[in-house]
């Protein structure tokens, strides 16, 4: 699903971005619910990029990167978690492109979700490239989500990646 979020572009640069586990719902722009062999998942948009809340027999989780002012833990390179019964796997990587490159590549990440059965994407008013899109999907017995954060004012683009899976015990030798 793409969507034109009308809010005023607020993430300005992407070493603003900041993440953060266990946050309460924030505002949302847009939303997503998706049921994935038994999870219930919301994918939502915020002013200030996404929050995406999974539940499931397991146990549930909240993940939200966005500008969050008075967030003191910035977006990590990379996050191994155990959440109740599940391990959880966040990473991320920036790439700045030069202009060409960061429209090419905007345009293909909004046509791989835009018409994704579990994808959300928005587009802020001001540039057909400033935009933030999310795609979900549930594979042997994980629950994996990515997203992508577009600066063209930098001509960066923030990706993140996130695994949610049944913690499974240890076996003796």
């Amino acid at each position: 699903m793409l969507t034109t979020l009308h809010t005023a572009y607020s993430d300005t640069r992407a070493a603003d971005l900041a993440w953060a586990l266990g946050r309460e719902p924030l505002p949302a722009l847009a939303v997503l619910d998706l049921e994935l062999a038994g999870a219930t998942m919301q994918l939502r948009l915020l002013g200030a990029s996404h929050q995406v809340l999974l539940e499931e027999e397991h146990g549930s989780c909240s993940e939200t990167v966005a500008c969050m002012p008075g967030s003191s833990t910035p977006l990590p390179l990379g996050v191994a978690k155990r959440i109740g019964g599940w391990e959880y796997e966040f990473a991320a990587r920036v790439e700045t492109l030069n202009a060409g490159s960061f429209a090419g590549r905007a345009q293909e990440l909004l046509a791989l979700v835009a018409d994704h059965p579990h994808g959300l994407a928005g587009t802020f008013p001001g540039s057909p490239h400033a935009f933030t899109a999310m795609l979900a999907q549930r594979t042997e017995g994980q629950v994996r989500w990515r997203t992508w954060h577009a600066y063209p004012q930098e001509g960066q683009l923030v990706a993140t990646r996130t695994r949610v899976g049944v913690r499974t015990p240890a076996v003796a030798l």
